[in-house]
Parts: C-alpha cells; structure tokens; sequence
C-alpha cells in the first residue's frame, strides 16, 4: 500500500526531483544510503532506495500532481530473502 509523503528533498539538476536524498515518513526523517533502482513511467518518475538504517523503500514522484508517494518493501527471509510489499 501506497502512502502520501508531505516532504521529500532532492537532488535537482537539469531537472526537478532528479533523485531524492531524504522524506518525511512517519514522523520521521529517512536519508537515502542508496538508489538500487530508478524508472520512468507515463507521468511519473519511481525510485528504489534504500535508507541509512538499511530498509527498503519505493518512492513515487506524480509529476502532474507534484505528489510524492511511498511503500516500504521488507525482506523475508521465510521466503527466500525474496522481497515483498508491507508496511511496518
């Protein structure tokens, strides 16, 4: 499940929302260790990351709607280590 982020900070090159280095999640602030992945979509940029205290994350940016969205991914070892969407 998908939940709105109030803020996120970027990177901003040539573009805005290049690629984010930090969100307001939960109360809480989260700095990107690491994008693992980024995409494009019609109308929308997508960002894999993971933060500083090592979970995984999904982050949305709506370009139409300047609207940041985001989902935890967490691992389970159950399965394989395979990863799998959740919330905490």
């Amino acid at each position: 499940m998908e939940h709105d982020l109030t803020q996120v900070t970027c990177y901003a090159g040539r573009t805005s929302a290049e690629r984010p280095t930090s969100f307001l999640w939960e109360g809480r602030v989260h700095r990107v260790r690491e994008i693992e992945g980024e995409w494009r979509e019609p109308g929308a940029k997508r960002f894999r990351l993971r933060s500083e205290d090592d979970r995984l994350f999904e982050l949305c940016y709506y370009e139409d709607s300047d609207r940041w969205l985001v989902q935890e991914w967490v691992v389970s070892s159950a399965k394989g280590g395979r990863d799998e969407q959740g919330s905490p």
